[in-house]
């Protein structure tokens, strides 16, 4: 991974293009970190208590702020439940999506924090993402039109990932994770990076969805007092189940019997013995490929909860460690999962982005598709010949690896190679004992596995060959 001496050389270079694109997301351990290093251009406030977002007055414009290094402290650089925690822990602290973040840790470099995640279990924290609660009778109606997936066939504390949609073009605006907590109740969680945008996004489709539905049609709530921590890793079930509070839970407590895809609300055991003042939402899910669960804590209760939570997951050091944002883009890429801003963004559709499987299959029918963007997404669907490119892996020869922006050419005439695609996201991979491995955007027609093709890396042409993705099986827990 490159040093943070060097990140820092090419932070200014990039803060003019990250501000521009307004999709600061990054791909650490390449110049993707050094976009992302100039989102202090877009200050995020401090985490505060759960807001009601009503009106217009509850965004804050975006200002512009000179960038900022990571040496450098910031007000305008949120702090997540659990700062203080990362700076004794020796965190080497990142501006990232608004907030100051760990990229890693003193006991672990780069490489060594992603085998730990592969082996054993890492926990991460999450809590810049935004999380949302959406319940009302117009609820499910509401989240249908926005995104294309069938939420209606979702049961009970399940989820699924999805796309919110830019009305008209179907370009992607952001991925969730939608998850259905009742029949009419919703909790969902958006990226930081484009917390601006999306609360701007939903702001507008809600009040005019109230305005032809009723002011109690929906009800919208942002959980700023919730913290967001991922465990990772084949020991995370482990690590886990101890701290489940079986008394105190009225939900299954046995996480074996909770799969990947469904949460419950659970409590923990306290070091005094007693149960946690309010219930963890514990979702069998996560961005590494590996199985393990996201841990929304709440803090209206008891603010320390999530320090708590956080050091009875850490109790043992030879199972858990601590992982950044490093360890976090390599495993994520090696898993074939897309970073917004990079991988997609508003200039694909699903479709585009090989996920057309988030369109639900009884959503594909024209006549009674009402989703944004469904007259340009179904017939993409129904004819992928008319896609211009398509989102694919690469392998790439020894070397350098190919990084965010370099060009794929087309080999078939070494002597005069045409440019047929881009690459989003590129490093070597730590679990592949440094293959160079990268996703790009090629030529319909040059998706094919196997196809060969040429990335240009640093004036030099290195052979790349399509593969499928993702590069590690994801190893979720799954029914028998």
């Amino acid at each position: 991974m490159a040093s943070v001496r060097t990140i820092r050389k090419g932070v200014d270079l990039v803060a003019a293009r990250a501000a521009a694109l307004h999709t600061p997301r990054a791909s650490i351990g390449s110049p993707l970190l050094r976009r992302e290093l100039s989102s202090a251009v877009r200050p995020t406030a401090r985490r505060s208590p759960s807001t009601r977002v009503a009106g217009p007055a509850a965004i804050a414009p975006v200002k512009a702020q000179a960038v900022r290094y990571a040496s450098s402290p910031s007000d305008a650089l949120g702090k997540t439940q659990l700062y203080d925690l990362h700076e004794a822990h020796g965190a080497k602290m990142v501006p990232f999506a608004g907030f100051a973040m760990p990229l890693q840790y003193a006991d672990l470099s780069h490489v060594e924090s992603h085998m730990w995640t592969r082996e054993k279990a890492s926990l991460f924290d999450v809590s810049h993402m935004v999380q949302h609660h959406l319940s009302g009778p117009g609820a499910l109606e509401f989240l249908m039109k926005i995104t294309p997936s069938s939420l209606d066939k979702l049961t009970p504390n399940t989820s699924t990932l999805s796309c919110l949609l830019e009305e008209g073009t179907g370009g992607i605006l952001d991925d969730c994770v939608i998850t259905r907590r009742s029949e009419d109740t919703f909790y969902f969680v958006t990226n930081a990076g484009r917390r601006t945008e999306d609360l701007a996004f939903l702001q507008a489709e809600i009040e005019a969805y109230r305005a032809k539905n009723g002011a109690d049609s929906l009800k919208w709530d942002i959980l700023e007092d919730r913290a967001l921590v991922a465990l990772q890793g084949p020991l995370a079930v482990s690590v886990l189940q101890p701290l489940i509070n079986t008394s105190a839970s009225t939900a299954e407590t046995d996480l074996n019997t909770l799969y990947f895809g469904q949460c419950r609300e659970l409590y923990i055991t306290l070091p005094d013995g007693s149960a946690s003042a309010e219930p963890l939402l514990i979702s069998r899910t996560g961005y590494t490929g590996e199985d393990g669960f996201e841990i929304s804590i709440p803090t209206s209760a008891c603010q320390t909860l999530p320090q708590q939570v956080v050091e009875l997951l850490l109790a043992d050091k030879n199972s858990t460690r601590l992982a950044g944002l490093a360890a976090r883009d390599s495993l994520r890429l090696e898993a074939g999962m897309c970073l917004y801003g990079h991988d997609i963004s508003t200039a694909q559709t699903p479709p585009d982005a090989a996920l057309g499987w988030v369109v639900g299959r009884d959503r594909r029918d024209p006549a009674t598709a009402t989703f944004h963007g469904a007259s340009v997404i179904l017939p993409q669907i129904a004819s992928p010949k008319s896609l211009k490119q398509r989102r694919v892996g690469l392998t790439v020869e020894k070397g350098s690896p190919a990084r965010e922006g370099a060009k794929v050419v087309d080999l078939s005439d070494p002597a005069n190679p045409v440019e047929v695609g881009v690459v989003t996201s590129g490093l070597p991979s730590p679990s592949l004992g440094g293959t160079n491995i990268a996703m790009a955007y090629v030529k319909n027609g040059l998706h094919k596995k196997g196809t060969e093709l040429g990335v240009q890396v640093r004036n030099k042409v290195r052979k790349a060959t399509v593969v499928g993705m993702p590069w590690i099986e994801s190893k979720f827990h799954r029914p028998s």
